[in-house]
């Protein structure tokens, strides 16, 4: 591990030293079994972590299901299933089918363009009986387990491509914010995020809820968004976004530089001292830079060094008892 940060940035762990690290499952505990799945989420509560992530795309006829990408061959068999269906990308999007379509869909292990597995370790790419869940699934099973085991787990809802749904003629966010209200998971109480990519889609949130809104931070060159993040990133954009969100959620790569030191330090603490919480993404025990010796001296140069406290990962249970130690 890098033994010369150790020292340089103290200011940022003293700042953040009372706050109790968050756990987020990353689209369940995905680093076991399927992103999204039910037995995801299942896993992923069973590990006692803090919130589990629900990324939302809509059907056809409007309805909010729990998918990473607005198109669905990177995880489901859908080039099986309905093989004619795919627009002149040759991609398949979600947009396009109903939830009854849909739920003829199994999922599987993420896929690249070539549909080899992205994680080749992970849970074996074959056929599965596990199904694309809808947003109300989701929730009920969540609700479920919390009262059965006695916890309060949150949920953490990701909006995605608010743009490309509203160019299609639907308005994502209101889609979900009825579903949570329907839920009753709109309150202050609610142990509920909403974060998105696109800055003027969390500014409109802001406004039409008091859930906590987190502002994902990625690259311009993922073209998730218009939003500049290049200028985000910067004293001046931090301050307009602690106009109207709890935190920031950067890509760790926006964190640490090539050699895997820690870097933009000071935009970090600058976000703290807006109030600005920082929630990162994503650790994965499979996927680190190798020159950090182990994901345990990963993890903790994020939390001991660099002052994160909220932190999403595919392997929930390790970040946990990493960050969040028995006494």
């Amino acid at each position: 591990m890098h033994r010369l940060v150790l020292v340089v940035v103290m200011s940022l762990v003293s700042a953040c030293a009372t706050a109790r690290p968050l756990v987020i499952a990353h689209r369940g505990a995905s680093g076991y079994l399927p992103e999204h799945s039910l037995p995801a989420v299942t896993a992923a509560h069973m590990m006692d972590i803090d919130y589990i992530e629900q990324d939302v795309v809509l059907t056809k006829d409007a309805i909010a299901i729990v998918l990473h990408d607005i198109h669905l061959e990177s995880t489901t068999n859908v080039e099986q299933v309905f093989p004619a269906r795919k627009r002149s990308d040759g991609r398949y999007y979600a947009l396009d089918f109903d939830l009854s379509e849909i739920k003829q869909l199994s999922l599987h292990e993420r896929t690249d363009r070539q549909g080899e597995a992205v994680f080749a370790e992970r849970f074996p790419l074959k056929p599965t009986s596990f199904e694309v869940p809808t947003l109300q699934e989701e929730i009920d099973l969540i609700k479920g387990m919390n009262s059965s085991r006695n916890k309060q787990v949150g949920f953490y809802i990701e909006i995605k491509s608010p743009k490309f749904h509203r160019q299609a003629g639907y308005k994502i966010e209101e889609v979900v914010l009825k579903v949570l209200r329907d839920n009753s998971l709109e309150g202050k109480d609610s142990k509920v995020f909403l974060q998105c990519f696109d800055a003027e889609t969390s500014k409109l949130l802001s406004t039409m809820t008091d859930l906590p809104i987190v502002q994902l931070v990625g690259v311009n060159a993922w073209k998730e968004s218009d939003t500049d993040y290049e200028q985000m990133m910067t004293e001046e954009g931090l301050a307009e976004v602690a106009t109207y969100a709890r935190g920031i959620g950067p890509y760790l790569g926006l964190l640490l530089d090539e050699s895997g030191n820690p870097k933009n330090l000071k935009l970090i603490e600058y976000a703290k001292e807006l109030g600005l919480e920082i929630h990162a993404y994503t650790f994965r025990s499979d996927q680190y830079p190798t020159q950090m010796g182990s994901f345990e001296d990963f993890v903790t140069l994020f939390h001991q060094q660099i002052g994160i406290t909220r932190f999403f990962a595919d392997q929930p249970d390790l970040v946990k008892s990493y960050v969040q130690p028995k006494n």
